[in-house]
């Protein structure tokens, strides 16, 4: 299902009222709404504030900006100027209260601080950032690593949960070059939980079901992290292709992910996919075109020619299905999973497809025998 963004300037000042019933006066700057046929699942508003009322919203906790849920600083700390940009998500439950939204909004008025939409305690802050010269400096909060379905949703989701929680805590680490505190953990752990048994309506066995499934999340990563032999493979993979620019798609219940490439010779799909238990990465580059079953003998053959000499990966052929995939792997046991060695796989697999698909083509469009096909393309 498709979802679109709406964002609207908010210059104006909004009085919000705080855990402690005072008033905060907060100037904001933009208001964007996600919506899936007409029905928001996202509503997010912006802040400009100085440093001052930053640290008044830090040292305070307001907005749910709690320390033990921010990542690190990605270029120092603040300075004086200029402003500081904080983005908030509307708790999901609350949707219902915004009819007109943009309206609400901009015809808000101190009266309505009774409103729970103007509740401090009832917006999540997801990303900290200063637009400062020569770099931005700034930090994520766990909350942007969640995606609007998954806090929208009144069922949990253990597994996007649990990824949320690993790729969190694992750029927390990697930006530390340290390992995760078990200290760091339990905190992170009772406020997830928290936050999870407020908004989710669910029955109480669900959410202890859910708390023991974060509890365990960061149990292993915290294993991992000591024993200096496990690495959680799904969240370095979602971390490559979102720094490389690749559009992908999560496969549901599958640590998975499905991408398109466009190569010199053709565009098609591409999975790539997590062993956990196996420590492993595998990536598949899938022919557009499956073989009809007066061509799968032939290209039986273009394979096994194609495969004899390969080093990194080897054509795959369902005979039952004509489907025709170039697969690479790698088994990192004892080892990390680097962005470079991802790099390596994923691109060595996507030229080779490159490669060979017109030959393939060639063979299932009867243009060219096989053995004269192999030889164009390996001479």
């Amino acid at each position: 299902m498709s979802s679109k963004i709406e964002s609207f300037p908010l210059e104006q000042e909004l009085t919000f009222n705080t855990s402690s019933n005072l008033p905060l006066t907060i100037p904001t700057k933009s208001l964007s709404f996600t919506k899936e046929e007409n029905k928001i699942i996202e509503c997010s508003l912006t802040f400009s504030v100085n440093l001052e009322l930053y640290q008044q919203i830090y040292q305070q906790k307001l907005f749910n900006l709690k320390p033990e849920l921010c990542s690190n600083f990605s270029h120092g700390e603040f300075v004086d100027e200029p402003n500081i940009e904080i983005t908030s998500r509307l708790k999901p439950d609350l949707f219902t209260h915004l009819n007109d939204a943009l309206t609400y909004f901009q015809n808000s008025h101190q009266e309505q601080l009774e409103n729970p939409i103007f509740k401090s305690d009832n917006w999540f802050v997801l990303e900290v950032s200063q637009q400062r010269l020569p770099e931005a400096t700034g930090y994520r909060t766990f909350w942007d690593y969640l995606s609007p379905s998954v806090m929208n949703s009144d069922t949990v989701d253990s597994e996007e949960i649990n990824q949320a929680i690993f790729q969190f805590f694992q750029d927390w680490a990697n930006t530390n070059l340290s390992v995760t505190a078990e200290s760091a953990i339990s905190q992170a752990v009772e406020e997830i939980a928290k936050e999870f048994e407020a908004w989710v309506d669910n029955s109480e066995s669900a959410i202890s079901e859910l708390i023991e499934e974060i509890a365990n999340s960061f149990g292993e990563l915290e294993r991992g992290n000591n024993s200096h032999n496990y690495q959680n493979i799904f969240p370095a993979i979602l971390h490559f292709f979102t720094e490389d620019d690749w559009a992908y798609a999560k496969i549901k219940s599958q640590p998975a992910l499905r991408l398109a490439f466009q190569g010199k010779n053709g565009t098609w799909n591409c999975y790539a996919k997590a062993r956990e238990a196996q420590q492993q990465f595998l990536f598949y580059s899938v022919c557009p075109v499956n073989a009809p079953e007066n061509k799968r003998l032939a290209i039986t053959e273009f394979i096994t020619r194609a495969n004899y000499g390969m080093i990194m990966g080897n054509f795959e052929f369902d005979f039952t299905s004509g489907e025709i995939r170039y697969k690479t792997s790698i088994d990192v046991e004892g080892d990390r999973l680097s962005f470079a060695l991802i790099k390596q796989i994923v691109y060595g697999n996507v030229i080779m497809m490159d490669e060979y698909l017109p030959g393939i083509m060639a063979v299932i469009e009867g243009k060219v025998e096989v053995k004269e096909a192999i030889l164009q393309i390996e001479s």
